[in-house]
């Protein structure tokens, strides 16, 4: 994976590797040849990948030998040898320490000892780094104060609490990635705000059988005047065409949010899309022509929840709110809503 960071806020890949940490031996003098002349590569020692190429940077650590000590049982090694990595990183890029440990204090904070441990490890890797590997790149981390009261959310989150405060009260769905999370988060704020004083829930959230069961009970909601949706991907909205050619022409309002993927075959669900504009825009059979909604970020799932609802109602027809993997299953950097 990548982690880009930029002071201007740039957040898209770039082709070019700064500085490579080699933690998959299999491709390693694949990934080290890919890179640009001047770039640094952190390596386990045994790989020798200096003999690659000479015009890298690179930093070579036994980590075999870091993590014995620190851990003694065989079993755990492997488990904890990669925060090797993170000390050493953390030591080479000028990263604060302090913040590492909150991180891993947050990740393992039913587990003491387990996060005792792993703090152990990058302690390690650390000291060795600021004993034998002298700074020869030129990159670092420097704190800024330009995510200052900013918050972290993922999109599909964004849009569960939209839908919440947008007033929904059937949710009808079936599990199908990317956009399980979004009923899933729906379910957990439903629960903490929308209980009324007597301890009953004032909403109905529907696991269906399939996707065209939940568009089904989306309509009948929807005849019935609640505040309905649904969420899924290309594939549920290719089964939900017939039901919403049906709601099309009795005017039944409702949400449907497509969280875009790559087509059904197995491995691309994993893969982001903006792919269903058009067929979803013409959805069903006849003169149909659909709202779409597309937002372009988490703020925009939260506000657009509820204009679906409000525009649902005001034309009495089906919403489709057009998200899509990227956008709904990683987290972004947004502004308080």
């Amino acid at each position: 994976y990548t982690i880009r960071a930029n002071k201007d806020g740039y957040i898209a890949r770039k082709k070019e590797i700064d500085f490579l940490v080699a933690m998959n031996p299999e491709t390693a003098q694949e990934d080290v040849r890919s890179l640009a002349p001047g770039a640094a590569v952190l390596y386990d020692e045994p790989l020798n990948l200096s003999s690659v190429r000479s015009d890298l940077i690179f930093y070579s650590v036994p980590y075999d030998k870091l993590v014995a000590p620190v851990c003694p049982e065989a079993k755990l090694r492997k488990l904890v040898r990669n925060m090797i990595y993170v000390g050493v990183v953390a030591k080479l890029l000028e990263i604060d320490m302090g913040e590492v440990e909150k991180a891993i204090r947050k990740q393992f904070s039913k587990k003491v000892k387990a996060a005792n441990l792993n703090l152990a490890a990058v302690q390690a890797g650390y000291d060795y780094a600021t004993a034998t590997l002298p700074k020869r790149d030129p990159y670092f981390i420097q704190r800024m104060d330009k995510t200052k009261d900013k918050i972290i959310i993922d999109g599909n989150s964004a849009a569960a609490l939209g839908c919440m405060f947008a007033g929904v009260t059937v949710v009808s769905w079936y599990p199908i990635t990317p956009s399980s999370s979004l009923p899933e988060a729906a379910i957990e704020y439903m629960k903490r705000f929308r209980v009324g004083p007597d301890g009953k829930a004032t909403f109905a959230i529907v696991q269906a059988e399939d996707e065209l069961a939940a568009i089904g009970m989306v309509i009948g909601a929807g005849w019935a005047g609640a505040r309905a949706m649904t969420a899924t991907a290309g594939p549920g909205i290719s089964l939900m065409a017939e039901f919403s050619g049906l709601a099309y022409y009795t005017e039944v309002p409702g949400v449907i949010w497509d969280i875009q993927r790559v087509g059904p075959s197995t491995g691309l669900p994993t893969r982001t899309s903006q792919g269903d504009i058009l067929s979803t825009a013409f959805l069903s059979h006849g003169d149909t022509k659909h709202i779409l909604l597309i937002p372009c970020s988490a703020e925009e799932c939260f506000s657009m929840a509820q204009d679906a609802f409000e525009l649902a109602e005001q034309f009495q027809t089906l919403v489709f709110v057009m998200s899509d993997l990227d956008l709904g299953m990683n987290n972004w950097m947004a502004d308080p809503f």
